[in-house]
């Protein structure tokens, strides 16, 4: 004898929706936005400000759109976490992959950089690599503490060399929420 089972068709359809719906990761909707104007820092999850530093310090220069090797500015713009290096002289340093594809072709078009530094930054590009961080462009732009220097100095100046600069106490609790592939917006 056969038994045929029914299942209730409400929960039933219910857990098929909840199968077909695309998950998203916490981590996906979390980003971080540097206000360089007001000097703040929000790591945001959506719309919405989880966490907000303030006495962020920038670039000594200042900031730009098209930052070049030395002139101590911080560029503005849409980046990703690239890497993140704990032994950092600045406490804990999130990397960013900066250049980005628009800085580069800028930088080729008013010939800041020549066709052989242009094709080798495209290369890293079309591999999905970070960018060079040793060109005309500058590199080795990130997120990082103030390591052994003077936090009473980071509150009243902006001294880094294009960086974002935050506390060593506010580094590890931002570092906490933060992976590789975590959006930065710089404006």
């Amino acid at each position: 004898m056969t038994v045929a089972v029914r299942f209730p068709t409400y929960p039933y359809i219910l857990i098929c929706l909840c199968l077909l719906l695309p998950l998203q990761a916490d981590a996906e909707e979390r980003w971080i936005l540097v206000d360089t104007k007001a000097q703040t820092l929000d790591l945001m999850d959506g719309e919405r400000s989880l966490l907000h530093l303030e006495s962020v310090a920038i670039g000594r220069g200042g900031t730009t759109r098209d930052k070049r090797r030395g002139d101590e500015q911080t560029p503005l713009g849409r980046f990703k976490v690239a890497w993140f290096n704990p032994r950092s002289r600045f406490h804990f340093f999130m990397g960013l992959d900066y250049p980005k594809r628009d800085h580069v072709l800028r930088a080729h078009r008013r010939g800041v950089i020549d066709d052989k530094e242009y094709r080798r930054l495209q290369k890293a590009f079309q591999n999905a690599r970070v960018p060079p961080q040793n060109t005309l462009l500058g590199g080795q732009i990130g997120i990082h503490g103030v390591g052994a220097g003077s936090e009473e100095l980071h509150r009243i100046a902006n001294w880094t060399e294009g960086c974002i600069a935050v506390t060593n106490a506010e580094i590890d609790q931002l570092r906490r929420y933060v992976s590789i592939g975590t959006t930065v917006v710089i404006r």
